[in-house]
């Protein structure tokens, strides 16, 4: 069911689906369905071309980075601080033999800034590993080890090193957390996940402080770059994928909310 659900997630994020049809639409051009297949490859270039070189990418984003508040520090110190994976490449940091990070890495630093300003909090990372065949190497093994050049011991951290999705990292930190009623957990993740893992996390029992992090959107973008396809088609990536999330989990019931808001003062 894991490999089903990450198979279809990943054909239904836009740039990907986009090129699928692009390319089903190129080799219909060589049957009797031609004309059908010409129709098909020039929209799916045409809405490619509209997501690479239009800020598409930053209007679907906005609204998720936007839904919690950058977090404000605080004089009373919390029990323990949540720190969600996908921070590091697991297989290229054992090929090159150091750690290596990935475009999340603003977590691990948020993560670290936050386990030195209260050195007597917990500190939990979660994060196994989300790949459809999972070897042994764990992506959490080398966030340790950047935690540690980041001030954080690796003794003080506790791993959560089995999760393979948003909704075990809130199921299996709350079992390692064991939070006491009424006891203060910060969140951290990047902005845009914030919404999709404060409403898994409610709906375990585990309130958290959201602390978002890696912010991808400012307050205003221009209509027409030519210059950032790439990095166009990659907020429209992982915007779309964060979307598809939220829409499946709320489906399913494992949230109370398509876009879960922050609780009240």
């Amino acid at each position: 069911m894991f490999q089903l659900s990450k198979t279809l997630g990943a054909l239904s994020i836009l740039p990907n689906l986009l090129a699928f049809a692009g390319l089903i639409g190129c080799l219909l051009l060589l049957t009797r369905f031609a004309s059908v297949g010409r129709k098909l490859a020039t929209l799916s270039l045409l809405a490619l071309a509209i997501c690479g070189f239009t800020p598409v990418g930053s209007l679907l984003l906005k609204p998720l980075e936007d839904r919690f508040l950058p977090w404000t520090p605080t004089a009373d110190a919390p029990a323990g601080v949540v720190i969600l994976g996908g921070t590091t490449k697991p297989e290229i940091s054992a090929a090159r033999r150091q750690p290596v990070s990935g475009i999340e890495i603003d977590r691990l630093i948020t993560g670290a800034m936050l386990a030195r300003r209260y050195p007597n909090a917990r500190v939990i990372y979660s994060g196994g590993s989300s790949e459809l065949r999972p070897g042994t190497i764990r992506e959490a093994d080398y966030a340790v080890q950047i935690l540690g050049d980041l001030g954080v011991p690796k003794e003080r951290v506790q791993v959560e090193g089995e999760s393979r999705n948003t909704a075990e990292n809130a199921a299996f930190s709350k079992i390692l957390a064991s939070p006491a009623p009424g006891e203060r957990w910060l969140l951290v993740t990047s902005a845009y996940h914030m919404p999709r893992a404060v409403g898994l996390f409610r709906k375990v029992g585990f309130e958290v402080e959201p602390v978002p992090t890696g912010w991808f959107t400012a307050g205003h973008a221009s209509w027409i770059d030519l210059g950032n396809f790439a990095s166009s088609i990659l907020l429209v990536h992982i915007a779309s994928r964060e979307w598809i999330g939220l829409a499946v989990y709320r489906a399913l019931g494992k949230t109370d909310a398509l876009l879960p808001r922050p609780n009240p003062p």
